[in-house]
């Protein structure tokens, strides 16, 4: 079974199944596009190898992978961080329950802050709606103690969270 042709089989249950999937069938499985598959994989988040007749395979733990990676985006952890922890699993298996409370716990105060900085924001523009005054000067929001006349003239908030 030396050919990368072949398909690799196990058995499932009292069936025989493939261990080796084809980037549609991956698509297919996790609904995520071909182009994305590609770009993952682009950026080191998954993995695959070639066949002798040069088409992608992946081992179906990819799928698991791509299940947290879906998570993983839809919380807002850059592609980077998500790589990272993903590099820190064991290859060739498909990562577990306990894995994924790891991962998950590392990116827990990250997305505390980002809930606290969300909430505050709320709040304070609960506040501001009302007012009306438009006043650059004078707005908690946007310049608390019009801070930024002290900088200079020009765009200064970016991130309102800090």
């Amino acid at each position: 079974m030396s050919d990368t042709n072949e398909k690799k089989v196990s058995v499932c249950g009292n069936k025989k199944c493939r261990r080796e999937m084809t980037v549609g069938e991956v698509a297919e499985r996790s609904d995520v596009a071909v182009s994305a598959l590609h770009f993952y994989e682009s950026k080191g988040l998954i993995s695959s190898w070639r066949t002798s007749g040069n088409q992608r395979r992946y081992s179906r733990d990819v799928l698991r992978r791509v299940a947290i990676i879906k998570v993983a985006q839809s919380t807002g952890i850059p592609l980077a961080e998500i790589r990272e922890a993903l590099s820190n699993l064991p290859d060739g298996r498909t990562p577990t329950a306990k894995d994924w409370a790891k991962l998950s716990a590392g990116w827990r105060e990250e997305l505390d802050q980002r809930i606290r900085q969300l909430t505050q924001l709320r709040d304070r523009l609960e506040g501001c709606i009302g007012c009306g005054c438009l006043s650059m000067e004078s707005c908690p929001l946007r310049n608390p103690g019009d801070q930024a006349a002290e900088q200079g003239a020009g765009a200064r908030y970016l991130d309102i969270g800090k």
